[in-house]
């Protein structure tokens, strides 16, 4: 099966959109060390940004973190309660999460900069 030529349908960017696309990858893959409040800042121009944008690659891209960062919240909130039963469970389900999180980060951030969908 091919995959869809996204560069065909692409409009013309200005070297400003990939800097703001690529300064969101930034934020979220450096998010650990906010505490996750960059990534939070990241997800609300994600959402700004993808309303307006005409480009499909840059909307996949932008669905690509958005999906990221809630799947990422969702499997932090279901597996807190295991921080209750002891720091270790908590702690390596915790770090999965965290790989998982990076992980997914940085194969979209490739991923864009060799121009594909995420």
């Amino acid at each position: 099966m091919s995959e869809t030529d996204y560069q065909a349908f692409e409009s013309p960017k200005s070297s400003g959109d990939r800097t703001v696309m690529n300064v969101l990858y930034g934020l979220h893959t450096v998010a650990w060390a906010s505490m996750g409040s960059l990534a939070v800042i990241a997800l609300i121009v994600n959402y700004i940004k993808r309303s307006d944008e005409p480009d499909i690659l840059y909307i996949s891209h932008h669905n690509y973190m958005i999906s990221t960062f809630w799947w990422t919240l969702a499997w932090l909130v279901v597996t807190s309660p295991l921080w209750l039963l002891f720091f270790l469970p908590g702690a390596a389900a915790y770090t999965v999460i965290g790989l998982w999180y990076l992980y997914r980060c940085i194969r979209g951030w490739i991923r864009f900069s060799n121009a594909r969908p995420a």
